[in-house]
């Protein structure tokens, strides 16, 4: 699916805007009280653009997360955005960067979908954003 401008809805797991390719969008399954889950996916663009917000209707916020080992430990730490240089591939994965989301309002089922809504703002501090729908499963 291609589409040229604006808001972008990716149906099929992969979309493609003037700039921002989103692609393998997945949500791993959640329990009843669970509070707490992960999302990821993998981000390209053809110009250098940063990754500002994420949010989705069905949970209370979303923080971009990046995981680093450390002498046999496994660190996490929450970033402010995230910068995407044009034409590198920015996978989003288990063990790795990812997108933690909090204060989930509803358990993820194997085969829903979750709409995630990416604000991306480029150089002259023009925003886009891009909507993303993304596939619950156990596991990658």
């Amino acid at each position: 699916m291609t589409v040229l401008l604006g808001l972008t809805t990716a149906y099929g797991n992969v979309l493609t805007n003037q700039t921002i390719k989103v692609s393998n969008a997945w949500v791993r399954t959640s329990i009843a009280g669970q509070s707490v889950g992960a999302a990821y996916m993998e981000i390209s663009s053809a110009k250098n653009v940063t990754l500002e917000k994420v949010s989705a209707s069905t949970v209370g916020h979303i923080e971009i997360h990046n995981m680093t080992m450390t002498n046999g430990i496994m660190k996490m730490r929450m970033l402010d955005k995230l910068d995407l240089i044009a034409g590198k591939v920015y996978k989003l994965a288990p063990s790795s960067s990812h997108l933690m989301m909090f204060d989930l309002k509803q358990p993820f089922k194997t085969g829903q979908q979750v709409e995630f809504k990416l604000t991306f703002k480029d150089k002259a501090n023009k925003s886009s954003t891009v909507k993303v729908l993304a596939r619950v499963k156990e596991s990658e």
